[in-house]
């Protein structure tokens, strides 16, 4: 079984936790969390390149035209075998 779990889904949950977070704390006398709109835009850019960087590091990104003849190749053994 394949887990399709989407970035709104995380966001939302994320979200989820800091606000039951902030209610738990309010409800005990502590100081609620104090988070600034800049603190939330720089936290989602930073997951946003996080993201990004391993997408790019895990896909196999063919740049030559030797890599690229390869991923042909690679794609018709592939075919041949299913």
């Amino acid at each position: 079984m394949k887990n399709n779990i989407t970035a709104g889904t995380i966001a939302r949950t994320i979200v989820l936790i800091l606000a039951l977070a902030n209610q738990v704390l309010a409800m005990c006398g502590k100081q609620v969390l104090n988070i600034a709109d800049d603190d939330i835009y720089q936290t989602v850019s930073l997951l946003f390149t996080i993201g990004a960087s391993a997408a790019a590091w895990w896909k196999n990104n063919s740049f030559t035209q030797n890599a690229i003849n390869a991923d042909k190749f690679l794609k018709k053994q592939n075919e041949k075998e299913q």
